[in-house]
């Protein structure tokens, strides 16, 4: 009787910690471009700023980022990269799925030298998405 209450009091804090590391973090978007290759496989130039306000939210419980744009973009984390840090910027990438199946890398990058100016790429093998954030406090 004693090993079956250690069991279940483990079974409880293991739950706990768990739930207590998940966390959900929501940005507000203020623009987004796009760039893409060409048939050569050159990337072309960056798309002028489109003014966007959508909601991106980043849900680690659930290990996914949702783009909540006129379609709405799922991307399912399959693996976390380790933060890299430099002198101007801080970059935190995931190895991700989109609802489509196909796969990309989504990099969330602080502007250290840009006052902390935060950025999400989505980046495929022949476009990337950049969508200008900021943190959004609901």
């Amino acid at each position: 009787m004693t090993k079956i209450k250690i069991i279940i009091v483990l079974v409880f804090l293991v739950m706990g910690l768990q739930h207590s590391y998940s966390q959900t973090y929501k940005f507000k978007t203020s623009g987004f471009s796009v760039m893409e290759k060409d048939q050569k496989g050159k990337w072309g130039k960056w798309s002028d700023l489109n003014l966007v306000n959508i909601l991106v939210k980043l849900d680690t419980d659930k290990s996914r980022i949702i783009v909540n744009s006129e379609i709405i973009q799922l991307f399912e984390i399959i693996e976390y990269q380790p933060l890299e840090e430099s002198e101007t910027d801080s970059v935190y990438t995931f190895t991700c799925k989109d609802n489509n199946g196909d796969d990309c890398t989504l990099s969330i990058i602080t502007r250290k030298k840009q006052d902390n100016r935060k950025q999400l790429y989505i980046n495929y093998d022949n476009r990337i998405i950049v969508y200008n954030i900021s943190n959004y406090h609901s």
